[in-house]
């Protein structure tokens, strides 16, 4: 099955039609014609199953017969991740996480952070792109970037995790983790959280952890805390 992304289409939608790019990929790749079916999310829980009404290689378009919600994970996982110096390694996160499961990122400047700008239309798509090779039907919610200490004053719900180097107090973050709990857990950048990022971390109620017992990159340790969240909760 191939997915489709939309996210103007809802359960009262009865026709739509595909802009450009996606018509001609539709109609000129895939071949479809008139009366070939195509699955369609709009990436808050729908699935989609449509018909080929009229396809035209600029506006094909499709009726949809039937609709299906997917059932939400019994967890809320928010990773909290600095942006990494070199793009594509974030970018690879932000897939690869996607296909695990993760429900919100929120990209965080730190104070050893070498990159502060973001590209959010570019890491839009590639969250699109690893939701439908996933066959989700939900895409995670992706928040501007924002400062270490404006972020962390937020409120919270559920536990709550920093992941660091420091040779301090620090607990397995498996071993603290509970199935169907909301989870929020921040990672460092290449230089790893400051002492002062740290502390005011533990004074807002995060816990310390430990992934493990090698140095990780920034990208791998929130790959890592991705995928053991989903294994404790599968």
């Amino acid at each position: 099955m191939q997915l489709f992304f939309n996210p103007d289409i809802n359960e009262t939608t009865e026709q739509f039609t595909f802009p450009k790019d996606e018509s001609k990929h539709i109609v000129k790749v895939l071949r479809k014609s008139t009366g070939d079916s195509l699955h369609i999310t709009n990436g808050k829980g729908w699935l989609f199953k449509a018909e080929v009404t009229l396809p035209n290689i600029n506006k094909c378009l499709v009726t949809i017969n039937s609709k299906e919600e997917q059932p939400e994970r019994d967890y809320n996982l928010h990773l909290a991740v600095a942006p990494t110096k070199m793009n594509d390694r974030y970018e690879w996160f932000l897939e690869k996480a996607t296909e695990i499961g993760i429900d919100t990122i929120t990209p965080i400047i730190c104070d050893h952070s070498e990159r502060k700008v973001i590209k959010p239309e570019r890491f839009e798509r590639i969250l699109q792109s690893a939701m439908k090779q996933s066959l989700s039907c939900y895409i995670p919610k992706l928040n501007e970037a924002i400062s270490f200490k404006d972020f962390i004053q937020q409120g919270f719900e559920g536990a709550l995790f920093i992941a660091h180097c420091e040779e301090t107090n620090r607990k397995s973050f498996k071993q603290e983790l509970r199935p169907k709990t909301d989870i929020t857990i921040l990672i460092g950048p290449e230089g790893d959280f400051s002492i002062k990022e740290i502390e005011m971390a533990m004074a807002n109620k995060f816990i310390p952890v430990t992934l493990g017992d090698t140095r990780l990159r920034t990208e791998t340790a929130a790959i890592v805390a991705c995928h053991s969240v989903a294994f404790i909760n599968e």
